[in-house]
């Protein structure tokens, strides 16, 4: 993409330089200096106009103003007057959640941008992670940009297999390309897991996608005291050497210092900021000064917490003064109903949410003060979405200590949780509330993230403020709006217009409409009229104040289980959105011919928007692109980190060999020959004091260890470790066998391993650990092999 920001000179300009040219090279000839003969066009050029074209005497050297003015490339420059964006985006955060939407969390951050902006109570967007994140970006609905679902679980049917085309440029490009300075900090989840390694292609990493940098991670979530992170296109380490180190803050302090570099060298270039810190996902961590701020906050339960939040939410005007507040669905029991150790572990659960969430918002806020005393805010167009889609179910009933549980369905034991009680939210943890609560931090609404049906699952709490093009006047927006709407709201602001095409690819047609048209009329009547919404087989359609969709089939904690549903067969809900608010009267069987129409309109707007066939993540996966090729024989040569799982062995449900050709120091021999993942599940083969050990960490209290009771000597060695599973069974177990120079040294029962994945959040690596370690008997700075070693060779088979 070398030069797309240099206009191409139009044929008059061209034409000029070809005659400049043509005369200081015949000059040159002339004077002996070289041999020419010129390009048939000049030659024929120079024929027919031989004689209207002055000769260079030989005698009279050639001066800049014989060559006529100096041309330069033209620079693009973005239009006059045009304002910076700041793009915000926080995860998994519900609707009624914040204290900007009556929610229990204070967030005063958010209040200020809402109290001198614009509030929308009807915004939508597509119930998960990736799909939100790729239509914000692209202006395009998810299927249409084939991500139909999160890439870490895509399909090969269109519209699924999470390879964003290059006919669907994101706004961050088409921004760059209209002269604007671009940049991303914190969760991308938009690149395929196959792409995500060293080695690229980074056609879909943030730097492929317009940005011109990046610095954040690229998965569904990391660990805040010990993140996996990238800047640009290379891995690298967090600052170990800091104490206090999270990440919420360096991202804010990265983001406070592009702005500072951009504005102090560019001063009149415009920047487009998309900030999305990936709070407040799984793992709900925070500064133990902010979880200290909510002990006690949650005592009341999730049944009180949605009737305090809907009465705060009616007297705020955030909702409609008819709105009813939703039932508790079936399956969630009654806060009441509770023993008294699940209320002091679920309330210890959400209350490090809130905290993540708090202390989000206070780091977003040092941003928003650095534009203040920068003299940027003015002219800035902040726009703020709470949560790309709503509260997340996936800690399910009992809430988790480890999202790693969820993916590999383990259940983790109620008395093992409330032993590690004191450390959630903090850096040995990985923990997500229970499902009540994300229930409870959706009032209004029905259900939460995955139900693309209900607005538990789709709508957002934004806000906008640009106090030089936005006067702020108190009222809500209530149009109805969908996620690819801020694309289209973006260009109009900063008047730039989507291109036809981009590096001569043909771009597909937005889907989103411009949201400009709310700025200075909250009554003007809403401009869209249609939305189609499908995420993990749950459907929705609105239509012009009316909303139909499929009542829920499997529960959100259920994701990594296979439940196959028979999608004709699915029970529809009719809603009449004009009346009622918050999806409380069904009106299915009172209004057939209204749902059938509707369900009409659905399957329509789904084959043109390539949701077809709806179907499980588990269908259509068969045939995976891997960076490996389906390689089952690895050999490793040197020392090397942070491969992505997809590029690493892939050990589950098969049976494998590690064979380490070494040569040991002097010194007891120290450090890991193989890893992969970290705290939160993995495995390690490594050397303690010379002895060979194999800890394979299953999750929680699942921790196996084998491990020889000899040293080893000085000099070369083949060291194999070698796991016979007992079937193909995913997360089965097995036996591990240490061997040293063709000697049995230990061997030991693995009981369970990894049923989805060995690590989404750390890679696999060669001749040390990185990020956090897998077992505790070793650390990361010490991890470093301190022998060598010729090969690593690593060995993938079927169980025998």
């Amino acid at each position: 993409m070398t030069g797309r920001n240099t206009r191409r000179p139009g044929l008059a300009h061209a034409r000029r330089r070809i005659a400049q040219t043509t005369g200081i090279l015949g000059a040159l000839a002339v004077s002996g200096l070289c041999a020419l003969s010129a390009p048939p066009v000049l030659a024929q050029d120079t024929a027919q106009n031989n004689a209207q074209a002055p000769r260079v005497p030989q005698s009279v050297g050639l001066t800049a103003a014989d060559s006529g003015a100096p041309v330069w490339p033209e620079q693009t420059r973005a239009p006059a007057g045009a304002p910076n964006v700041l793009l915000i985006l926080t995860d998994d955060v519900g609707f009624g959640t914040t204290s900007t939407f009556g929610g229990p969390v204070p967030t005063p951050t958010f209040d200020a941008l809402a109290q001198q902006g614009l509030r929308y109570n009807q915004f939508n967007t597509t119930a998960l992670c990736s799909p939100t994140r790729a239509s914000l970006l692209t202006g395009r609905n998810p299927h249409n940009v084939n991500v139909g679902n999160v890439t870490n679980i895509p399909t090969g049917y269109e519209g699924y297999t999470s390879n964003i085309p290059d006919s669907a440029g994101t706004v961050a490009r088409i921004l760059s390309d209209g002269g604007f300075a671009t940049a991303m900090f914190g969760k991308s989840h938009l690149t395929p897991e196959w792409e995500m390694g060293p080695a690229g292609p980074f056609d879909r990493w943030p730097t492929g996608l317009g940005f011109d940098h990046f610095y954040g991670f690229l998965s569904a979530d990391t660990n805040q005291f010990a993140p996996n992170l990238v800047e640009d296109r290379r891995h690298i380490d967090y600052p170990r050497d800091d104490p206090d180190y999270i990440l919420d803050h360096d991202l804010a302090d990265k983001a406070i210092a592009w702005i500072d570099r951009e504005k102090a060298t560019t001063p009149d270039k415009p920047f487009f900021m998309y900030y999305a810190p990936g709070t407040a996902h799984t793992p709900h961590q925070a500064p133990k000064e902010w979880l200290e701020k909510f002990r006690g906050k949650f005592d009341m339960g999730w049944d009180k917490l949605r009737e305090q939040t809907f009465a705060r939410q009616k007297r705020m005007g955030v909702i409609p003064a008819n709105a009813q507040l939703t039932p508790r669905p079936e399956g969630l029991p009654a806060w009441d109903s509770l023993s008294a150790d699940k209320k002091r572990l679920y309330t210890r659960l959400i209350e490090a949410y809130a905290a993540a969430i708090a202390y989000s918002d206070h780091e977003i806020g040092r941003i928003v003060d650095a534009l203040k005393a920068s003299g940027e805010y003015d002219n800035t167009l902040i726009i703020f979405i709470q949560g790309d889609n709503g509260s997340s179910a996936e800690g399910g009933p009992n809430g988790t200590l480890f999202e790693q549980s969820m993916i590999n369905r383990y259940d983790e034991p109620l008395d093992y949780m409330l032993s590690r009680i004191d450390e959630i939210g903090g850096p040995n943890l990985y923990n997500h509330f229970p499902a009540g609560f994300a229930w409870g931090m959706d009032s209004p609404f029905q259900w939460y993230k995955q139900v693309a049906s209900h607005f538990g699952g789709v709508r957002n709490g934004l806000v906008m403020s640009w106090p030089k093009g936005i006067t702020h006047d108190g009222r809500m927006r209530e149009q109805f709006h969908y996620v690819t709407d801020i694309a289209p709201t973006i260009l109009e602001a900063t008047g730039i217009a989507a291109p036809a095409s981009i590096d001569g690819v043909e771009q597909k047609p937005l889907d989103g409409i411009s949201m400009a048209y709310t700025f200075d009329k909250a009554d003007a009547p809403g401009e869209r009229h249609t939305q189609v919404f499908e995420m993990m087989e749950n459907m929705g359609i609105y239509h012009d104040g009316w909303w139909a969709g499929t009542s829920p089939s499997r529960a959100a904690w259920d994701v990594a289980r296979n439940i196959k549903t028979d999608v004709m067969a699915r029970n529809w809900e009719l809603y009449d959105l004009t009346s009622d608010y918050s999806q409380s009267k069904d009106l299915a069987k009172a209004k057939p011919e209204k749902l059938r129409a509707m369900q009409g309109l659905f399957w329509a707007e789904a084959a043109k928007n390539h949701i077809l066939p709806i179907h499980d993540f588990s269908e259509g996966a068969q045939g995976r692109p891997t960076a490996t090729g389906g390689a089952t024989h690895f050999v490793y040569r040197s020392p090397m980190t942070h491969i992505v799982e997809s590029a690493a062995p892939p050990t589950i449900g098969k049976s494998w060999r590690i064979a380490a050709d070494v040569e040991l120091p002097q010194t007891p021999a120290q450090g890991v020959l193989v890893t992969q993942g970290g705290r939160f599940g993995g495995y390690a083969f490594y050397l303690e004091n010379g002895r060979p050990v194999f800890h394979y960490n299953a999750i929680g209290e699942r921790q196996y260890r084998i491990a020889s009771s000899e040293a080893l000597s000085p000099g070369e060695h083949d060291i194999v470790a070698r796991f016979a599973a007992d079937s193909n069974e995913r997360g089965g177990p097995g036996t591990l066998t240490i061997s040293v120079d063709g000697r049995e040294v230990a061997q030991g029962r693995i009981e369970a391993t990894m049923f989805g994945w060995v690590s989404h959040t750390e890679g696999f690596d060669v001749g040390s650990d990185t990020i956090t370690p897998v077992a505790d008997t070793y650390t990361i700075e010490n991890s470093t092999f301190t022998g060598t070693f010729k090969t690593i060779t690593f060995d993938v088979s079927d169980p025998e």
